[in-house]
């Protein structure tokens, strides 16, 4: 079953490159080129390669502001809590 429509790349092909050692889709590319032009199929090397569906996301800097929306629905949990105790 083709992978990367755009070069014609098959997992099989993709599983061979993990098995010579490439672990990153960024590696998968440099062997063959797969997930360099239009991308769609990056997922789905991610998921070949053991790496999941979806990218992990990276935690926020530290020094960087809370969201505006996060800071209310922690303001509404407190005060939820506050009349909770009160009660």
């Amino acid at each position: 079953m083709y992978v990367c429509n755009c070069f014609g790349v098959t997992e099989q092909q993709v599983k061979k490159h993990a098995e010579d050692g490439a672990c990153t889709p960024r590696q998968i590319a440099s062997a063959c080129k797969a997930g360099t032009d239009c991308g769609s199929c990056v997922r789905r090397i991610q998921a070949l390669l053991g790496r999941g569906e979806t990218p992990r996301r990276e935690p926020a800097p530290a020094n960087r502001p809370e969201p505006a929306r996060a800071r209310s629905a922690a303001a509404r949990l407190e005060r939820t809590a506050s009349a909770a105790r009160a009660a």
